[in-house]
């Protein structure tokens, strides 16, 4: 009887630290496969970072294709872009803006930056109005709108310009930069 309890005890510690030990390897495989698609462009640190507006502005096409009375997926949707945009933001505020201020290209990395602060401003709005009101889906367009500007003016003009500025050996350290700021957050 007693070696029976120490067996079902000895089980369950077994248990539970497997459990701790695959809680450990999800968290790592979570962000590779978050980061994964953006390491996967090695040197192309723009090229990475226009596939992440892609990815952001079809998350933007589910979210529109919803109805009023599906406000658990619009929830859900949403906290997914938070998580994207967060992500995306905290790579480029942390990498390509630094290196833009650094080669003397201030005034787009402040106009860069301040269009993220409006994103989180219409963020925070979607989070604090009811999923079913019929303004949140214009809400929705808004922030599209605004990403669209900001991600066209970064696309066509300043992505070019810095990639241009820096040599190939300082665009390929911006890129394994911008991953581990990624791989940090996803």
């Amino acid at each position: 009887m007693l070696g029976s309890h120490h067996n079902r005890t000895g089980t369950a510690l077994l248990a539970g630290g497997a459990g701790i030990l695959l809680g450990l390897l999800a968290n790592p495989a979570r962000k590779l496969a978050v980061q994964g698609p953006t390491m996967l462009k090695k040197t192309a640190w723009d090229e990475a970072l226009a596939a992440e507006h892609e990815a952001t502005l079809a998350l933007i096409d589910m979210i529109e294709g919803t109805t009023a009375e599906e406000t658990t997926r619009r929830s859900l949707h949403l906290a997914q872009l938070k998580h994207m945009l967060g992500k995306h933001s905290f790579q480029e505020e942390n990498t390509v803006y630094a290196m833009m201020r650094q080669r003397g290209l201030l005034d787009a990395a402040k106009e860069l930056n301040e269009d993220h602060g409006e994103v989180k401003r219409l963020l925070f709005e979607l989070t604090e109005m009811a999923k079913d009101d019929p303004q949140w889906i214009g809400k929705i367009g808004e922030l599209r709108s605004s990403l669209e500007t900001h991600m066209a003016e970064e696309e066509r003009e300043h992505f070019p310009k810095l990639r241009a500025a820096l040599s190939e050996e300082e665009n390929e350290r911006l890129a394994r930069a911008m991953n581990k700021e990624g791989l940090k957050v996803a």
